[in-house]
C-alpha cells in the first residue's frame, strides 16, 4: 500500500506541475493579448483566439478571468515577446518563442538548456529562415472546392487547400488567421476547427536516433520546464 500511494502523490504532484505551468503560459498570454488591445474578447480577436484555445486545453475560467481582469488594471507587469533560435542534437532546428519580464533571467535559462545538451544558440533569422510561418485551419469535410469558392469571394489570400483522409486543411499567411477563419464559420455555420493556430511548419524533418534523440528529448523537456517558453518550434520527426 505504502508503494502505490507513493506512486500515486508522485502522479498527483507531476500533475499539479504541469497545470500550474499550463496556467502560467495561458495567464501570461491571456493578459498580453488583453493588454494589446481591449480586455474584452468579443471586441479582441486575438484575446478571443486564446480564450478559445485556453477552454480547449482545460484551462478554468478564473483562472482566464483574472488574466484578463488584471490587464484591465493599471500597471502590472511588462511582459515582452522573446525569439531564440539554436541548432539542437543532431543537427535539429529549434525556434524558441517566450513572453519574459526579464530578458537577462530568460536569455540565461535558455542558454542553459542548450548548453547542458550540446546545443547551441543561433542569431535571430538563422533557423526560422528553414521555416513557413503560416495560419492552420483544419476541420473534417471533404468540399474543398466551396471553401476555396468561400476564401476567394472574401479574398482571402490564402497559401493553399489540402483536402486528405476526410479533413482540408487551410494554410494562410498569419495576418490572415482572423478573416479565414470568420468565412470559414459563416461557408460552414456547423463547422468545428480541430486545429486552428499560427505555428513554424519546418521546410524539411529530420530523423534523430540514439544518443542525439536522447539530448533533444532532454532538450525539449528542459525547455518546457521554464517559466517563460510559450512555444517550441522544431523539424524532427517525431516517432509515431
Amino acid at each position: 500500500m505504502g508503494r502505490i500511494f507513493e506512486k500515486r502523490k508522485h502522479s498527483i504532484f507531476k500533475t499539479a506541475a504541469q497545470n500550474s505551468k499550463l496556467y502560467s503560459k495561458y495567464s501570461k498570454q491571456l493578459y498580453m493579448a488583453a493588454k494589446n488591445g481591449v480586455p474584452d474578447p468579443e471586441a479582441n480577436p486575438v484575446l478571443r483566439a486564446f480564450v478559445e484555445k485556453a477552454k480547449r486545453e482545460n484551462v478554468p475560467s478564473h483562472v482566464i478571468e483574472k488574466a484578463i481582469q488584471k490587464a484591465a488594471g493599471t500597471g502590472g507587469e511588462d511582459f515582452q515577446p522573446a525569439r531564440y533560435e539554436g541548432f539542437g542534437p543532431g543537427g535539429a532546428l529549434v525556434i524558441v518563442d517566450c513572453l519574459t519580464d526579464n530578458n537577462t533571467r530568460t536569455i540565461s535559462d535558455i542558454r542553459s538548456c542548450f548548453n547542458k545538451t550540446g546545443s547551441k544558440l543561433a542569431g535571430n533569422g538563422s533557423v526560422v529562415m528553414s521555416f513557413d510561418h503560416l495560419a492552420i485551419l483544419s476541420f473534417k469535410g471533404d468540399n474543398e472546392e466551396k471553401v476555396l469558392e468561400a476564401m476567394f469571394a472574401a479574398d482571402v489570400a490564402i497559401e493553399d487547400v489540402e483536402s486528405k483522409d476526410g479533413t482540408i486543411t487551410v494554410f494562410a499567411p498569419p495576418a490572415e488567421f482572423y478573416k479565414a477563419k470568420t468565412v470559414l464559420f459563416e461557408a460552414f455555420p456547423d463547422v468545428e476547427l480541430e486545429i486552428q493556430e499560427i505555428t513554424f511548419l519546418p521546410q524539411a524533418s529530420k530523423m534523430l536516433s540514439g544518443e542525439d534523440w536522447a539530448l533533444f528529448e532532454r532538450l525539449l523537456g528542459m525547455l518546457n520546464d521554464c517559466d517563460d517558453v510559450q512555444e517550441i518550434y522544431h523539424n524532427v520527426a517525431l516517432p509515431s
